[in-house]
């Protein structure tokens, strides 16, 4: 039997729809289906058939990256030309989720992510001279997610370190004061690590009243999820010398191939984290005492 290679748009889109005429004709009109993490999908024109693992936009177009059983990947527009469960389909962008009701607590308030009774929007604040500064993208995307309506009412601005190599130069040109405060957020702060050199260092070079360096024990900020948010037991331990991102995925199965799953990765991890509670109190305090540090709480009278 020879193989007909479709042509998924048609020869003359104004004459024909494939999805309407011949084959796919009235029993087989394609249906429209927002794509789902997870569901197994055949491209007609190549014929390629794997699962739906992210959907991005490149190009100025949305594509649907397609993982088939050997874990290679390959990448299409969405649209019409799939086929589901041998039916075809027009693929959509996948459905926004409702945004959960805010949490409150037993007197009736709200809360934010972090714990915190949620005050009234005001108009926007201006910054404070004091900062907030962390290692990487994703301690700030993490940050954000939690503590970030605290942060907004406080008027705190959290800036990126890019690696804590970076930091001594960024507080020369900071000139951290008692008025002017530096929290630093550091991975990893542990005895005799590189980390905690750096903080000796900076913390003798500027003193207690100008600078807070704060961190946790884990190697890279995934670890302050806790693992059962993602249906693990553990996170896995890597071996020294490989890419903690990179052997974390691959321990756990997950694609791994370039940044773009790392990246992709990520957000995965932290659209599983709900609130506080979804982390690990070691992360936990230390974004708090930082908080308080460079927006320090009203004394009582």
């Amino acid at each position: 039997m020879s193989l007909i290679r479709m042509d998924r748009y048609g020869k003359d889109v104004l004459a024909s729809n494939p999805h309407v005429h011949g084959e796919f004709a009235t029993e087989k009109r394609s249906r429209p289906i927002p794509v789902t993490r997870g569901m197994v999908l055949e491209e007609v024109e190549t014929g390629w058939c794997g699962a739906a693992i992210r959907v991005e936009k490149s190009g100025g177009m949305q594509i649907v990256s397609l993982e088939d059983r050997r874990g290679r990947v390959r990448s299409f527009e969405l649209g019409p030309g799939f086929l589901l469960e041998g039916e075809p389909v027009i693929l959509l962008p996948p459905q926004r989720q409702a945004k959960p009701p805010q949490k409150v607590n037993a007197a009736g308030n709200k809360r934010t992510n972090s714990g915190s009774v949620a005050v009234p929007l005001g108009p926007a604040k201006v910054a404070r001279p004091s900062r907030i500064w962390v290692e990487g993208r994703h301690d700030a995307e993490l940050v954000e997610h939690v503590w970030g309506d605290d942060l907004r009412v406080e008027g705190v601005v959290v800036e990126l370190l890019d690696g804590a190599d970076n930091l001594a130069d960024i507080l020369e040109k900071f000139q951290p004061n008692a008025q002017q405060r530096a929290g630093i957020l550091l991975d990893h702060l542990v005895s005799g690590s590189k980390e905690t050199k750096i903080a000796q260092d900076i913390m003798r070079r500027w003193g207690e009243d100008a600078v807070m360096i704060s961190g946790h024990p884990y190697i890279d900020v995934w670890h302050a999820i806790k693992p059962s948010r993602l249906g693990l037991s553990a996170w896995p331990q890597i071996p020294r010398g490989t890419d903690f991102k990179v052997g974390t995925l691959a321990a756990l199965g997950w694609p791994h191939e370039d940044y773009s799953d790392v990246a992709h990765a990520w957000q995965r991890m932290l659209r599983q984290v709900r609130d506080f509670w979804d982390l690990e109190p070691a992360f936990l305090g230390r974004v708090e005492e930082l908080i308080d540090f460079v927006a320090p709480p009203p004394q009582d009278t």
